[in-house]
């Protein structure tokens, strides 16, 4: 992985370069973050499509020999399943890497059930109480969603959030875009990475994300793997390239390049 990223952009020759570097390792793993880096970010998550030019480069990359394709999402894998229409081709990870299969949750404690209807109970009080704001039950955690809510009003409101039930033994804090995220399971994108990484057997990774989530998948990589980042903000990747659009672009070029070299 090179150094820290600066700017952003599209495709430039130092991404292209380490492009044709990463595609020349015999067996390669190709992962991508879901949400504002497949598709775009979208107010009703519903209704968050994946770019269909980005969606046609991994189906290539996921039929070429000894090429590994991975989505590693925050989404429950019930919702990543639908909404990427990748299941069967890609390697589908949900819940920021504790969900790998339908109904598993990996990790989670005897006694995490009551604590996440808890936790869920009383940040749907919170959220009642705000115009906007908006909860989302996963199966290993409560998202608490504040993108169409007063900006006035949000750090208030995730205060409240990390001081109440935030703060409960058993429960770990995530952040995303306009989300703060409380889960029941102690787990992150880079293990996740890791995991996925060893069961493959790939000599290199290639990850491309947006989120502050996926900054454990980025700090997770090696010398001999790629981080992209999507957007502004600081971020341990490598690389940096500006929308959803790029990505698309960067993953054709990914693809097209993978398959002249095997």
């Amino acid at each position: 992985m090179t150094g820290t990223a600066s700017s952003t952009g599209g495709v430039d020759e130092a991404l292209r370069a380490e492009v044709e570097r990463f595609v020349a390792h015999p067996v390669v793993l190709v992962a991508s973050d879901y949400d504002g880096t497949l598709s775009e970010l979208v107010d009703d998550p519903g209704r968050a499509r994946p770019n269909e030019a980005a969606v046609l480069a991994l189906r290539l990359l996921a039929h070429l020999p000894q090429t590994h394709v991975a989505l590693v999402s925050g989404r429950s894998l019930h919702d990543l399943t639908i909404l990427s229409g990748l299941a069967g081709e890609a390697r589908l990870v949900g819940s920021h890497g504790s969900e790998f299969e339908p109904g598993v949750i990996d990790g989670m404690h005897p006694g995490a059930d009551g604590l996440l209807d808890a936790i869920t109970a009383t940040i749907a009080e919170l959220a009642d109480r705000v115009p906007g704001a908006r909860v989302e039950r996963k199966p290993a955690s409560v998202a608490f969603h504040t993108r169409q809510v007063d900006p006035l009003l949000v750090p208030d409101l995730v205060a409240s959030v990390l001081l109440g039930p935030g703060s409960l033994p058993g429960v770990s804090v995530k952040h995303g875009k306009d989300v703060v995220e409380l889960t029941v399971v102690d787990t992150h994108k880079g293990i996740a990475l890791q995991q996925i990484r060893a069961a493959v057997g790939a000599d290199a990774v290639f990850f491309v994300g947006d989120d502050l989530t996926d900054e454990d998948a980025f700090t997770a990589l090696g010398a001999d793997d790629v981080g992209v980042k999507v957007g502004v903000g600081p971020t341990s990747a490598g690389h940096r390239i500006d929308d959803v659009a790029a990505v698309a672009e960067l993953l054709g070029l990914v693809a097209s390049r993978r398959a002249v070299r095997t």
